[in-house]
């Protein structure tokens, strides 16, 4: 199996009662530094510090800045805002700005009353994103475990310790999780090459180091191919209208020295038809139990096209982010965007590129949408080898969506 790199980028640093979170999207004048150096979580090998917010005014890829997260309404708004996004790194940021806050809290109250305060404040921040099923699964567990510990701690204190300790063991097994589907996924892809000779994988939106605790997903097994010298070239699309691909997979493939080719989104139809594309590799932010599947919107055009040209589509994505609630996509619920992010330019940030009084099409600008599941080859495909107490958090799956059609 591959080792994870130091030299990965990450979007979350953290040490006990201080936590920051790399700028991906813009600059929050409700975000504020206070020159601390950027703390660490797993291998975090930076250089900057916490820039101050008057002359944090760039964003990704010209400029690495970490805002720091003071509490949980700050950690609300930095995924509302999308400060951070990915589904994984969502849920870890979203648990860590509430242990923040509970470090510097002077609370007076009973075991009872702590467990209940926290489970407030993780429904509030499970509010603030409500396409992805992570956030809401870990704050589930966060809940359970909290409320379990009131029951015979003799403090306060005992409860802030263990949703600490819990929320600390999340950033390891998101890693351990991240790198058991890098692993695995480029197992299958391998076994999947008649040839020998190596692959040009098409990925979309983002889904690595900058989406999760570290790795990634999708961009995990891209990875692990490229380690194992069977990646011939990603591409990735700019994945509009927010262009996580251009901004924060190119920036991620070119840092890493993968070999990379950015297209526009329209472009992957053309690419497939000259066969150069061997696979298709995407995250998601919701599976229902039948294997739909939520994700970037676009997605649904990329299945689409890989199943009228016979190039295997995969889902990426840890057991987490199965919802067995839901009976299909039908159920997921899609998350709308501002319509700044489609008629304006830099993500909204921008000047105006779009005609004034043009209607929008519902669902164009949302964070993701639902597909439904062709034909699901493989759902949960091994185990990885790895400790018992964590083996069930470390599954992969990894759905076929359309299947190869040769012939």
């Amino acid at each position: 199996m591959a080792t994870a790199d130091g030299h990965l980028l990450h979007a979350i640093g953290y040490v006990r009662g201080s936590l920051c979170l790399l700028d991906q999207v813009r600059h929050l004048p409700y975000f504020c530094s206070s020159g601390k150096p950027v703390p660490s979580p797993v291998l975090f090998p930076l250089s900057s510090s916490l820039i101050h917010f008057s002359s944090a005014q760039r964003k990704l890829p010209l400029e690495t800045v970490y805002l720091e997260i003071r509490n949980t309404v700050d950690g609300w708004n930095a995924i509302r805002e999308m400060v951070v996004r990915g589904a994984p790194a969502i849920a870890i940021a979203a648990a860590l700005s509430l242990a923040v806050e509970l470090f510097h809290l002077n609370f007076d109250g009973t075991p009872a009353n702590a467990a209940t305060f926290i489970v407030k404040k993780l429904e509030y921040l499970v509010s603030s994103r409500p396409t992805a099923v992570n956030l809401a699964d870990a704050a589930t567990k966060l809940q359970n475990l909290v409320l379990k510990t009131s029951e015979t701690a003799s403090g306060a204190n005992v409860v802030f310790q263990a949703y600490f300790d819990a929320v600390e063991d999340m950033i390891a097994d998101d890693v351990k999780t991240n790198m058991a589907i890098g692993f695995h996924g480029a197992k299958i892809i391998k076994s999947q090459m008649n040839d020998g000779k190596r692959i040009c994988v098409l990925t979309h939106c983002n889904t690595g180091s900058l989406a999760t605790a570290g790795y990634g997903t999708a961009l995990g097994v891209i990875r692990a191919l490229h380690a194992d010298e069977t990646l011939e070239m990603a591409y990735c699309t700019e994945t509009r209208p927010f262009n996580q691909g251009s901004r924060l997979t190119a920036f991620e493939l070119v840092h890493d020295k993968i070999p990379a080719t950015l297209i526009a989104d329209s472009a992957a139809a053309a690419l497939m038809k000259t066969r150069r594309i061997g696979a298709v590799i995407v995250g998601a932010d919701r599976i229902a139990s039948n294997g739909d599947t939520a994700n970037k919107i676009g997605t649904y055009s990329l299945a689409l096209c890989a199943l009228h040209h016979g190039v295997p589509f995969y889902v990426a994505a840890p057991v987490t982010s199965i919802d067995l609630s839901l009976l299909s996509g039908d159920q997921i619920t899609i998350e709308e965007r501002s319509p700044k992010e489609l008629l304006c330019a830099d993500g909204g940030l921008g000047k105006q590129v779009a005609a004034s009084g043009i209607v929008l099409l519902p669902g164009t600008i949302a964070v993701a949408e639902s597909m439904r599941a062709l034909n699901i080859e493989e759902l949960v495909l091994e185990l990885p080898k790895v400790e018992d107490n964590v083996a069930r958090d470390v599954q992969i799956i990894c759905i076929t969506i359309c299947e190869s059609n040769k012939g």
